[in-house]
């Protein structure tokens, strides 16, 4: 029988797939919210690399690093991302944000501005199983249209018409994850994503003394083939890459 879930992979180096149920499930949108620095390029890298191991084809759109910075990124937590970007497995889209908080990339600042529409008309970035967008909200904060319903108090309406795009996708069996920094987007511009993701998760980063300790809160998690736990706790350690650390189960 086929699995109803993506494999997180990596079974024998961590415990990440065990510990989120076995898998990320397909046709899903995934929401992992959290502070910076509260983890979540680290874990959309994971996952990526995860993904590829398992055979799954994996789109990755950061906002935070170019193709030297994601490379060193990666080998710093040995995940070795060379062959499945040659392979194709791993298909990464750089979309860095310059000093003034815009959207770098493009040959005008109107093509710039408009990443957001550029990106949904762009075919072959919603070809893989699985697309994941770190960080959404700052491709949110740098779209002129989004910009614009803000301004009128048309948050949700911006939202839903994004979210309509995503679900379209979805019922091809496509998974989309997007990580959000909730402190720089407005809560009815975030609400409706919250709202109909089938997988939710909020991660919390404490420091206590000199360690810095991470926490993936599970909010929700429709469609899971095992058991969740409502925390899990993590690190990341230079050349491991992520640790799981504990486990609560509600």
């Amino acid at each position: 029988m086929a699995s109803n879930q993506y494999s997180l992979g990596l079974k024998d180096h961590d415990r990440l797939e065990k510990e989120l149920g076995g898998g990320i499930p397909k046709g899903s949108i995934v929401l992992i919210e959290g502070d910076y620095g509260a983890g979540k390029s680290v874990l959309s890298q994971r996952f990526t690399y995860g993904f590829t191991q398992e055979g799954v084809v994996t789109t990755l759109i950061s906002t935070e690093l170019g193709v030297r910075g994601f490379l060193d990124q990666m080998h710093s937590l040995t995940y070795d991302v060379v062959k499945p970007l040659l392979d194709e497995q791993i298909l990464f889209i750089p979309a860095e944000i310059d000093a003034r908080g815009a959207l770098t990339g493009g040959e005008s600042d109107d093509e710039r501005k408009q990443f957001l529409k550029r990106m949904m008309e762009a075919d072959t970035l919603w070809e893989g199983d699985v697309i994941i967008v770190d960080t959404f909200d700052a491709i949110l904060r740098n779209d002129p249209k989004f910009e614009a319903l803000v301004r009128q108090n048309e948050e949700r309406q911006a939202a839903l018409e994004i979210i309509s795009f995503f679900r379209d996708l979805t019922t091809k069996g496509k998974t989309i994850v997007l990580t959000v920094d909730p402190s720089t987007v407005d809560e009815e511009a975030i609400g409706p994503f919250r709202s109909i993701a089938d997988v939710y998760l909020e991660l919390e980063m404490v420091e206590v003394g000199n360690d810095v300790r991470r926490n993936i809160f599970v909010k929700r998690f429709a469609g899971m083939g095992q058991q969740v736990g409502d925390r899990v706790g993590f690190s990341v350690r230079s050349g491991i890459g992520i640790v799981i650390e504990s486990r609560s189960v509600a």
